[in-house]
C-alpha cells in the first residue's frame, strides 16, 4: 500500500509516519514545508493543479493529512486548517488515482460540552473559537467532497512530543522549574478544565486502522474519560518526586485564569481573554469513542500516566 502522508514532522504525523513505517506492506511518501520531507509542497499557498500532477506520478492508494496550525489569528488558521484541506480534496477528485483521505480532525470542532456527559459523532458541533471554526470548516470540506474520507476527530492529544505551549506541557515546565530551583512550593492556575486524553502513539495506531478500513464519515479518536487537569499535575507530580506543594490558583467561572505556572495577574492590570477557554471547549470535554472500537478495531491502550512519564522526561532533559 502506497501512502502519501501531508504534515509528517507534526506533533501527530511523526508518530503516524513511525507507524506506518514499521508496517512492511506500506510504501510511505512525507509531503510537507520542512527540508526532511520526501516533496516539499506548501499546502497553504500551493495549488491544487500542482498536488494533482504530484499524485498522479506517485498514485498513492491512502493520503493522510497532519498538517495544519493550533496557533495564531483567524486568517493563519484559516489558510493552513481549512484552505489547505480545500487544496487537498480538489487535488484528489481532479487526480486519477483515487486515493483515500484520511484527515485529522480536532475535538476542538465540537466545543463546549455538558459536564458528565460523553460526545459522539453525532453531537452538533458549536466551536468556542477561530482554531475549532478552522478545522470544522476542513471536516465539512472533507465530508462534502465525495471522495472516499474518514475524518478522525482527535481529543487532547498527550504523551511524547507534547508541545511546551500545551496545558500538559505548561505544566511539566512549570514543575521543572520548580525542582531546578529548589521550590517547595508550586502555584499552578486554570487547573479545573477536564479533558478527554489520548496518548499521541494510540492517535497513530488509530490512523493505521483507518488506513486499513472502509470507514467513513466522522470517528472520535479518545480515551472515552475525562481528566481534571488539578489530578493530572497530582500525577505528574508523582511520576516527577517532586515533593513541594501543589497550591491552585482557580478563579470563579467566567473570571480571568492565570496559565499554569505563572504568578496570579493584578486584577487592576489583568489581560483581557477572547474566551475563558483557550481551546474554546469550555470546561468539560468526553469522547464517546464506540464508533472507533466498532468500525476501525480501535482502542486506547496507554494510560495518562504513561504518557505523563513521557512528557515528564522529555521536560526534565531540557536545559
Amino acid at each position: 500500500m502506497r501512502v502519501l502522508l501531508i504534515g509528517a514532522n507534526g506533533h501527530i504525523g511523526r508518530f503516524v509516519a513511525d507507524r506506518l513505517l514499521a508496517d512492511p506492506a506500506v510504501q510511505l511518501t512525507a509531503l510537507g514545508r520542512g527540508d526532511d520531507a520526501d516533496v516539499r509542497f506548501d499546502l497553504a499557498s500551493g495549488s491544487p493543479g500542482a498536488l494533482t500532477r504530484f499524485l498522479d506520478a506517485v498514485h498513492p492508494g491512502v493520503v493522510v493529512n497532519c498538517a495544519g496550525a493550533t496557533r495564531g489569528g483567524a486568517r493563519e488558521l484559516t489558510r493552513h486548517n481549512t484552505v489547505a484541506v480545500a487544496t487537498v480534496c480538489e487535488a484528489l477528485r481532479r487526480s486519477g488515482c483515487g486515493a483515500r483521505l484520511v484527515q485529522i480532525g480536532c475535538s476542538a470542532e465540537y466545543g463546549p460540552s455538558q459536564p458528565g456527559s460523553s460526545t459522539a459523532e453525532d453531537a452538533v458541533p458549536r466551536p468556542g473559537g477561530p482554531y475549532g471554526v478552522s478545522k470544522l470548516a476542513a471536516t465539512e470540506l472533507v465530508l462534502g467532497s465525495g471522495l472516499d474520507a474518514v475524518v478522525l476527530r482527535v481529543f487532547s492529544p498527550a504523551g511524547p512530543g507534547t508541545p511546551a505551549g500545551s496545558p500538559l506541557g505548561r505544566l511539566a515546565e512549570a514543575m521543572r522549574r520548580a525542582m531546578q530551583s529548589g521550590d517547595g512550593e508550586l502555584k499552578l492556575g486554570g487547573l479545573g478544565a477536564q479533558r478527554d486524553f489520548v496518548d499521541v502513539r494510540d492517535v497513530a495506531r488509530a490512523v493505521h486502522a483507518a488506513s486499513l478500513s472502509a470507514a467513513q464519515g466522522v470517528i472520535n479518536i479518545g480515551s472515552g474519560r475525562a481528566v481534571r487537569l488539578r489530578d493530572a499535575a497530582a500525577v505528574l507530580a508523582r511520576v516527577a518526586g517532586y515533593g513541594g506543594a501543589l497550591h491552585e490558583l482557580d478563579s470563579p467561572p467566567g473570571a480571568l485564569r492565570p496559565a499554569i505556572g505563572h504568578p496570579r495577574p493584578d486584577p487592576d492590570h489583568a489581560p483581557p481573554v477572547a474566551y475563558p477557554y483557550p481551546d474554546g471547549c469550555g470546561s468539560w470535554q468526553q469522547a464517546d469513542v464506540r464508533t472507533a472500537r466498532d468500525r476501525l478495531g480501535w482502542r486506547p491502550r496507554i494510560g495518562l500516566e504513561e504518557s505523563l512519564a513521557d512528557i515528564w522526561m522529555e521536560a526534565a532533559c531540557r536545559i
